[in-house]
């Protein structure tokens, strides 16, 4: 019996490798990018695969595959192999709002897919094209108001937190502001700076740049407090409009019956990453505040957002696309 008990120990050390603490990639792994190009969620993550494939043998990729407000890459991520070579990129738009807001979706968070590193949080940013006659919020719901539905506001596409967040002031502030969504945040900007819309409520990455040089301006940021990246540029609350709280997420996840001891090494490399001095201050320079943790952590903060957002767009009564 002792014999026994020793070689089954022995046998659990040779196994070893297997184990999550040591499982590596012995290929290119892919994270599938539901946006175009330029948007913050790109943004992200090809600063984290930037310093994953500076010190591994097999440089991790990035495959931008854009629709249906991701939808189409998620779907594709989902579909993949549970082999650890395929991540999604998940974010509070594909991931929380499109669960509530499409009649019908081609995967389902839970059932196909499994939580693997949350990579970020960020604030929107209430940014409006120069000759837009406001420099603080209340001016432009003032502006706004006044001028009704010739206000257009663009979005990286329907269901997004650029898309509902502006309802949210339109049926709380009285403002009459029409959506024009586009493909990804980045053909968005290049709409408000050709001022073929007048404001749009992104993330601050998509946008930081052209504010810092002063093509567009900002006005105010979404988030509890205010970002280190925009010093200057205050909440809602501190502009006088409470209870408008929106903080957009990204992180990725793999498709359903990714084995455990993979999930956890694919967690351990982007934790690495992060915690990278250098990816740390070029997320922060961009106004992304570094997430991490283990995959359960970002499962919960993903099933809390469905919730809510699902809430938000039934007590709005948002029409669901078809």
């Amino acid at each position: 019996m002792l014999r026994r008990i020793v070689l089954a120990l022995i046998a659990g050390f040779i196994a070893s490798p297997a184990t999550a603490q040591d499982w590596v990639p012995d290929r290119p792994v892919r994270i599938i990018l539901p946006f175009p190009p330029g948007g913050s969620t790109d943004l992200v993550a090809r600063i984290l695969v930037d310093r994953i494939s500076r010190s591994s043998p097999h440089p991790w990729v990035v495959e931008n595959r854009s629709g249906a407000n991701g939808n189409i890459g998620m779907e594709a991520a989902a579909r993949s192999a549970p082999d650890g070579y395929t991540l999604g990129a998940c974010t509070i738009g594909n991931c929380a709002i499109n669960p509530a807001i499409y009649a019908r979706m081609p995967y389902d968070i839970e059932r196909d897919l499994v939580p693997v590193f949350w990579s970020g949080s960020v604030m929107n940013v209430v940014a409006v094209h120069p000759s837009v006659p406001a420099t603080t919020l209340a001016e432009f719901i003032a502006w706004a108001r006044a001028n009704g539905s010739r206000v257009n506001y663009g979005s990286s596409g329907f269901g997004s937190s650029n898309h509902l967040t502006p309802e949210l002031i339109n049926g709380r502030l009285g403002t009459a502001m029409v959506h024009v969504p586009f493909r990804g945040g980045a053909p968005a900007l290049q709409a408000l700076l050709a001022n073929q819309v007048q404001v749009m409520i992104e993330n601050i990455p998509t946008k930081i740049q052209a504010i810092r040089a002063g093509q567009i301006r900002a006005i105010a940021v979404t988030g509890r407090e205010r970002d280190p990246s925009l010093p200057n540029i205050p909440t809602f609350a501190e502009a006088g409009i409470p209870n408008i709280v929106v903080e957009p997420w990204f992180g990725y996840m793999a498709p359903r019956g990714t084995p455990a001891n993979i999930v956890a090494g694919l967690n351990r490399i982007l934790n690495e990453a992060s915690a990278d001095t250098d990816v740390q201050a070029r997320l922060r320079g961009l106004g992304v505040r570094p997430e991490g943790g283990t995959p359960a952590r970002f499962g919960d903060h993903v099933r809390s957002e469905i919730a809510l957002w699902r809430a938000v767009v039934e007590q709005n009564r948002i029409e669901k696309i078809e």
